[in-house]
């Protein structure tokens, strides 16, 4: 961003929508208000380095192409035209193995794979030219009442609208007051970036083992990301073991599907847990992406759950027309996102349990659902456009 769009210290800034949080769902968030006429303030250092991978589902990468984003991403992004799921398990009934083609439902690819650090440059290359004022500053206080603030360094920043982005212990969520549903389990994810010797034919490859999901996405050339769930302690093991042993694990892990492999990014291990707040808007405060709600790396839902957060967002901003009060958006905007955010969380929660327990009941309807997909063709394409993270109601 530019100097002249930082502020500085002892200033009060009056602006009509405040975001709190730069990951790429504030973001985004800064960048529809800004769109829709809005007087926008970001309220957040730049990122850090990231080294996780983003698989953006169409529906979000015509919101990024909308915004003028997308093409500071696209020469950085694999497209995803297929999807494998492989039964790992190792338990009976052992289920299908099921491949999902975009094409079958019209589409040239289900997204495109990306790395989160030209994602993220890509947004604050966009955010330099949209007119949105900078605070470089961790939000410290926030109130969320009849005038709505966030205090931040030595700057204040009063707002019709605060936009929460700033994650899963979100000062906005914790200063308006709204109550979460949290839990842990006992998983972490280990995540890196891989070359191989193999093209990966832009077919994502997902492993479902007892310990989680072993999960391959294509990237640009012949490299692919991974995102590697099992219990703490073994991953806690491998994400600390030298490149070459590691590397020959996660080849046996693959079955060797892409070949020879070689560590070809910076690592990261990071606990699973689950959020989901009871509700995502209240006065002048909305919750988006993880402020909201987190899930288990599966199905690329997290991040892409949080950008349809975002849209739902724009198109209430569009509607209320600058100049007039912002007051009631928030409420709409928990109306808006209750079910679908519970409908999801739920399916994931549950999809990522089935791998964790050998009960048979559990079992059987995991095989059975991926068997339906697999030979009847409604129930697959019907699957694949509700993983598209498009509306569900």
């Amino acid at each position: 961003m530019d100097a002249n769009d930082t502020m500085g210290a002892s200033e009060t800034l009056v602006v009509d929508v405040a975001v709190v949080g730069g990951g790429p769902t504030g973001a985004l968030a800064a960048l529809v208000a800004a769109e829709a006429g809005w007087r926008v303030a970001l309220v957040a250092p730049a990122p850090a380095r990231d080294p996780r991978t983003t698989a953006l589902l169409m529906p979000s990468v015509a919101l990024l192409d909308r915004l003028g984003v997308w093409e500071g991403v696209a020469p950085h992004a694999a497209a995803l035209t297929s999807m494998r799921i492989i039964d790992d398990t190792g338990r009976l009934p052992r289920a299908p193995e099921i491949a999902f083609d975009a094409h079958e439902i019209s589409l040239d690819q289900f997204g495109f794979n990306v790395e989160n650090d030209h994602l993220n440059a890509a947004l604050a290359d966009r955010l330099a030219s949209a007119g949105v004022r900078h605070v470089d500053e961790l939000a410290e206080r926030v109130h969320n009442g009849e005038i709505a603030s966030v205090e931040a360094g030595e700057t204040r920043v009063e707002a019709e609208l605060i936009v929460g982005a700033d994650g899963i212990d979100s000062v906005v969520r914790a200063a308006s007051g709204l109550a979460v549903k949290r839990w842990r389990y006992n998983q972490s994810a280990f995540v890196t970036v891989l070359s191989h010797a193999r093209p990966h034919g832009n077919a994502s490859i997902e492993f479902h083992t007892p310990g989680g999901p072993f999960t391959l996405v294509p990237l640009p050339g012949e490299r692919s990301s991974l995102v590697f769930v099992e219990r703490p302690e073994v991953i806690d093991e491998w994400a600390s073991a030298d490149p070459g042993p590691l590397a020959r694990e996660l080849e046996r892990r693959a079955h060797a599907v892409l070949g020879r492999m070689q560590i070809d990014g910076p690592r990261a291990v990071i606990p699973l847990e689950g959020m989901v707040a009871h509700h995502f808007g209240v006065r002048r405060a909305v919750l988006v992406g993880e402020a909201g709600h987190r899930l288990p790396p599966i199905g690329a839902q997290g991040l892409n759950l949080g950008i349809r957060d975002v849209a739902i967002l724009s198109n209430l901003l569009e509607r209320a027309r600058p100049g007039r009060s912002l007051a009631g958006l928030a409420d709409r905007y928990d109306s808006h996102r209750r079910l679908e955010v519970g409908v999801r969380s739920t399916g994931v929660d549950l999809l990522n349990r089935s791998l964790l327990t050998s009960a048979l009941p559990l079992t059987l309807l995991r095989t059975a659902g991926l068997t339906a997909a697999r030979e009847i063709g409604p129930v697959r394409r019907a699957m694949m456009r509700a993983g598209l993270a498009e509306p569900l109601f």
